[in-house]
């Protein structure tokens, strides 16, 4: 099968390197030679001394022996005028664009089938972690009830050192873009975004119709400090970046937060770039993926994976994907944590206030003080929907006159006796 890549950037020219170091290996699998014909780079100059470099995409669409198209371009557009007139050619066609996954996939899919041919989107979530196919494949009989990851690097490796350094979250961003895992502009990063459009993917394939990251709550790490962290180590817990969809029945519930987790949660020792996905199903119970949530090697293998399945089903249209139909997610509102929230002053003098706003009648007051510190102080809440929570916390302010300087969402577990 010969194919072309669109786009030669750090994914794109990991995909050709994957394909020339494993090309022997590609053909054992899949019984056919894979050929890299063309590359496609829209940009106006190109190197003259590779001979697939390519500037017109014209070339791609019109040559009929061209069964295949990588789309390393990120972006919507053109991206998707691309990806859709090759797919209306009759060419399969292979993304790891995240923002035409989730603006465009389920589109894409239907002129896939219309055509006889596939749109494959593996590296779309989690890199080289293979999600999209497990759920798809693996878990089809199941009722996945909950899916909770870890899905951005650069926030998981920022969030990881401030832990370990006792750093602010300014200083360690400053380190990770020195460093190359943050971007110059780390704003789709570090507020949530890259995560939220990860996460509609996932609903979207969990349910089999379509959502909108617009739609899913998102909140970033920009207010996390060095002081949550301390807190929530108090606790024998860490705080950690989670895209989360869950079903209950027909309702659909997303968000994308900070929480605190403890240490029996799966997702708790995942550090570093790495990332990790939770699993949960009816029959299934809990598991999870690990490993390499990006990169330029992590992210092409999976690409790879994918051109492997359409030479295995060139001939048939397989139907990953989700139709156009709209769910509709429930608002956060609706969603129930407890919260480990910090409070000004001292807790003497409104143990009642707290208890009144924020704990169940027979529960206990246990509250966590930093040493040296007597100008806040810190709790975790009982279980509450986060819409009484919000009220709670306005009604406390101004019946106490103290702050709420900060809260995180967190889920009790008594296993870690906090």
């Amino acid at each position: 099968m010969k194919i072309a890549i669109m786009g030669y950037g750090t994914i794109g020219s990991g995909v050709a390197e994957v394909l020339r170091v494993n090309q022997d290996i590609l053909q054992k699998k899949v019984g056919e030679p894979v050929e890299l014909k063309y590359v496609l780079d829209i940009r106006d100059s190109i190197p003259e001394d590779n001979d697939k470099l390519i500037n017109d995409f014209s070339i791609i669409k019109d040559d009929e022996e061209i069964k295949l198209v990588v789309e390393t371009m990120g972006g919507i557009h053109p991206a998707y005028e691309f990806v859709k007139a090759c797919l209306e050619s009759g060419k399969h066609c292979v993304t790891s664009n995240k923002a035409l996954v989730d603006a465009c996939g389920s589109k894409l899919v239907a002129i896939a089938k219309e055509h006889n041919c596939n749109f494959y989107f593996e590296a779309s979530v989690g890199g080289g972690i293979p999600v999209i196919r497990t759920i798809y494949h693996n878990y089809a009989g199941e009722n996945l009830t909950e899916i909770t990851g870890i899905m951005n690097g650069t926030t998981n490796y920022i969030l990881t050192n401030m832990r370990e350094k006792g750093a602010d979250f300014d200083e360690t961003l400053a380190e990770a873009q020195r460093l190359g895992y943050a971007e110059r502009d780390p704003s789709s990063d570090i507020d949530g975004f890259d995560t939220s459009r990860k996460t509609a993917i996932l609903l979207s394939m969990a349910s089999g119709n379509r959502c909108r990251h617009e739609d899913i709550y998102t909140e970033g790490i920009r207010n996390i400090s060095k002081l949550d962290f301390l807190y929530a180590g108090k606790l024998g817990m860490t705080i950690k970046l989670l895209g989360s969809v869950h079903q209950i029945e027909d309702q659909y519930f997303a968000y994308v937060v900070p929480m605190v987790i403890p240490k029996s949660d799966p997702l708790f020792s995942v550090d570093g770039v790495f990332n990790g996905i939770r699993i949960v199903g009816n029959c299934l119970g809990t598991t999870m993926l690990y490993g390499m949530g990006a990169g330029k090697l992590p992210t092409a293998s999976a690409v790879v994976s994918d051109i492997i399945a359409a030479v295995r089903h060139q001939n048939e249209f397989q139907g990953i994907g989700w139709s156009e139909k709209m769910i509709s997610i429930e608002p956060m509102s609706s969603n129930a944590f407890s919260y480990l929230i910090r409070v000004e002053g001292t807790y003497d003098d409104i143990v009642d206030d707290i208890k009144e706003f924020f704990l169940n009648e027979d529960s206990v007051l246990s509250p966590i003080v930093l040493d040296g510190r007597n100008d806040e102080f810190a709790l975790v809440t009982d279980i509450m929907f986060e819409g009484d929570f919000m009220e709670n916390v306005k009604e406390f302010e101004a019946k106490t006159g103290r702050r709420i300087f900060h809260f995180i969402r967190t889920k009790k577990d008594n296993s870690d006796d906090i």
